[in-house]
């Protein structure tokens, strides 16, 4: 049955580019043939076909028309006429993937069920279902004693869905009892088709059926015959003179093309492992009151991660792992080798995470694996912003406001290549509500010579005016935002900042949207220079994910007129370009640039000044260094402080015991839910410590720099 059909533009590498074909989604045989146009789908001449089971989609937020499909080790590349179609393509896609993944396909190296396997599969069932019929009776009776109105309709509810779930198992055991009855006849021995050999084929209806004999004698094997398509097989040209109706489509092995190895593109980075059909877990842990999934690892492929031998010797004082006082949790943290991860080993329970989501799906409320956690948490990533403090704190040394519009430019294109430690992409802690985050820098001395005095009003306390100081705090759950503010009480310069990550599933990708927005505050000339964020994409997360930035960004002084916009550019679809960046900065009511950057965000920039012929170095940030960031030891810090609170999960991540980690992680989101709960039943809002929202989307921090010292008018421009 063709639930779609219509015309789609397909890639191809013998000609280069885009070529019309003409595309039949079958839903029932989980095939998506193509043909060069409709006339010769009508003949039954089909050009090749994608197999759809256990098959990826993938999109890109850039591109509004193409999509890809990968499976069978390949990825094919299409493009439609604009995103609306796009969009009905992929979710009629996406539906027949879906309803294709839990048939299992016939696997020659494992042993065939037998009637006894089958036999106990029912007998659970039905024991699940008689556990089912009960609890729903006593659902039942409970509501005849309800008296409040509200409270018995939604268990009325609750009590319909039921029934018809019963109804559905009761069906589904009827059927488990048919397919028993089927392969296992009166006589109790199931006959295969005679034959010589292993196997046999046999042609029939315009398939060709493989059938195994390997027959236990005195035991019932289930039949499990493979279809193939007639034309993936000589024998087949050679038999079948008839060629099958698009409603009667069979399903090859492989996806294939006429022009195999000539007619398709394929993404190096993204063709995926091998074992594309491996079994998914099928137990979920769910949190009823949160609606967030928790994926098991898989019990037949134990987490590996690369490297984790290569321990520091100094984080573990005692030779003996289990001695947790012995644990220097700081040496943990300190620890900037973070190794990479073999997505392949873990290959079951990816599979199972993306079974679990759509395109374009929101993924906050789903649980990633423990194993592709970064060891910190979000809150300590975003102080890499300051890995170069010197470029932050030298924007007020600068007298000419072109100048300082083009040092804070400097300072923001530095800022993003230091946050990540490994070359695979890992996912931060997601903060607990009120976690916070504290940290500082020793930056070069300003003119005035160090200084000793401390700033005990200051968002970390107990360091120098000479220092750079920096404080995050998780501000909400839901939406997820974080606020963090950072200052230089010498050089009266601060930064306020706060973003909402939004997290949304493309397929073969992930794409992190950072909504929020920072603010550079300049004393000395009562500046303000405000920034926006650019979105972070994971790719190819089913093989070895990496990480780029997308979008458009802004840098913006309403006080001086000057302005920058920066492009994030994301690999172009047909080259390897990565990590791409362009700035253009103007001056106050200028149309052209007085200066336009390019190059790449974690490598080297180059500037083209206007009144400049030749380019020049703007910066190379794997040429600077990067300055490490000071934390108070753990034995120090409040209960809520984020290295505190996640010690136990980056112990495990660290030493490879992913089940310790699992549980720590598990156990600090289940203490955050029961406190939710709490604060909902008591109707209490979240009280925020060190920030407070202004308006519908601002977080300002209390104590701010400006408001604790008088701005300079003296210096203003």
């Amino acid at each position: 049955m063709a639930v779609m059909e219509g015309s789609l533009s397909k890639w191809t590498n013998v000609m280069k580019g885009w070529q019309y074909r003409w595309f039949v989604l079958d839903d029932n045989s989980g095939l998506l043939s193509y043909y060069t146009s409709k006339e010769k789908m009508m003949r039954g001449v089909r050009r090749g076909c994608v197999r759809l089971k256990g098959a990826i989609i993938g999109i890109d937020d850039e591109d509004d028309s193409t999509f890809t499909i990968t499976v069978d080790h390949k990825t094919f590349h299409f493009q439609a006429r604009d995103a609306e179609e796009r969009h009905k393509w992929v979710q009629a896609l996406e539906d027949t993937i879906i309803r294709h993944a839990s048939r299992t396909k016939w696997d020659s190296f494992h042993v065939s069920p037998t009637i006894k396997d089958l036999d106990n599969k029912v007998s659970e069932a039905d024991a699940y279902l008689q556990l089912m019929i009960e609890q729903t009776k006593q659902l039942e009776e409970r509501i005849i004693s309800f008296t409040d109105l509200d409270e018995k309709t939604k268990c009325e509810t609750i009590l319909e869905h039921a029934n018809v779930m019963l109804d559905n198992i009761k069906h589904s055991i009827v059927l488990l009892q048919i397919a028993k009855n089927t392969a296992h006849p009166i006589n109790g021995i199931y006959h295969p088709i005679p034959g010589k050999s292993n196997s046999v084929s046999s042609i029939h209806d315009g398939m060709f059926i493989l059938y195994p004999l390997d027959v236990v004698p005195g035991e019932a094997v289930i039949q499990q015959g493979i279809e193939l398509g007639s034309e993936c097989m000589e024998d087949g040209r050679r038999k079948i003179r008839t060629i099958p109706s698009v409603t009667a489509l069979v399903v090859p092995e492989m996806s294939y093309s006429s022009s195999e190895g000539e007619d398709d593109f394929f993404d190096a980075n993204d063709i995926p492992f091998a074992g594309s059909q491996l079994p998914s877990p099928t137990s979920l842990r769910s949190f009823d009151n949160e609606g967030q999934t928790q994926l098991p690892a898989p019990k037949s492929i134990p987490p590996t991660v690369v490297n984790v031998t290569n321990r520091v010797p100094s984080v573990r004082k005692s030779r003996n792992p289990g001695n947790q006082d012995e644990l220097d949790y700081d040496a943990l943290y300190e620890d900037d080798d973070e190794p990479d991860v073999e997505m392949e080993s873990h290959g079951s329970v990816i599979r199972h995470l993306l079974s679990q989501v759509k395109i374009g799906m929101d993924l906050t409320k789903v649980v990633l694996p423990t194993f592709i956690l970064e060891r910190r948490s979000l809150l300590e990533m975003y102080a890499d912003y300051f890995a170069h403090p010197d470029l932050f704190t030298c924007i007020p040394d600068l007298k000419d406001p072109r100048d300082r519009m083009v040092q804070v430019v400097k300072w923001y294109l530095s800022s993003y290549h230091a946050g990540r430690k490994s070359s695979v992409a890992k996912k931060p802690y997601n903060p607990i509500l009120g976690e916070v985050f504290r940290c500082h820098w020793d930056v070069s001395e300003d003119e005035n010579g160090p200084s000793e005095e401390t700033v005990p009003d200051g968002p970390v306390p107990w360091c120098k005016k000479s220092q750079l100081t920096f404080v995050a705090e998780q501000v909400s759950h839901h939406p997820p935002i974080s606020a963090f503010y950072a200052e230089h009480v010498n050089k009266r310069i601060s930064f306020n900042a706060h973003v909402y990550t939004k997290s949304k599933f493309l397929g073969l990708s992930v794409c992190v949207y950072n909504i929020g927005q920072g603010v550079v505050s300049v004393l000395d000339y009562n500046e303000e220079y405000i920034v926006t964020f650019p979105n972070g994409y994971g790719r190819s997360i089913l093989t070895t994910p990496w990480i780029e930035l997308g979008g458009s960004v802004t840098i913006s002084s309403p006080q001086t007129g000057y302005h920058c916009d920066i492009e994030f550019i994301t690999k172009p679809f047909y080259g390897n370009k990565k990590h791409k960046v362009t700035a253009e900065v103007y001056g106050p009511d200028e149309k052209k640039s007085f200066l336009s950057i390019s190059g790449e965000w974690n490598g080297l920039m180059e500037a083209k000044w206007a009144d400049k012929t030749e380019p020049e170095l703007f910066i190379d940030v794997n040429a600077i260094e990067i300055i490490k960031k000071q934390v108070r030891p753990i034995s120090q810090q409040e209960e809520n402080e984020s290295r505190k609170l996640w010690k136990e999960v980056t112990a495990g991540l660290k030493f490879n015991e992913i089940d310790k980690a699992t549980n720590a992680k598990q156990s600090l989101e289940q203490k955050q839910r029961d406190e939710a709960k709490e604060r909902k039943d008591s109707v209490k809002e979240w009280q925020t410590r060190l920030f407070k929202k202004v308006g519908d989307e601002q977080w300002l921090y209390t104590r701010q720099l400006k408001q604790r010292l008088p701005m300079n008018s003296t210096n203003a421009t």
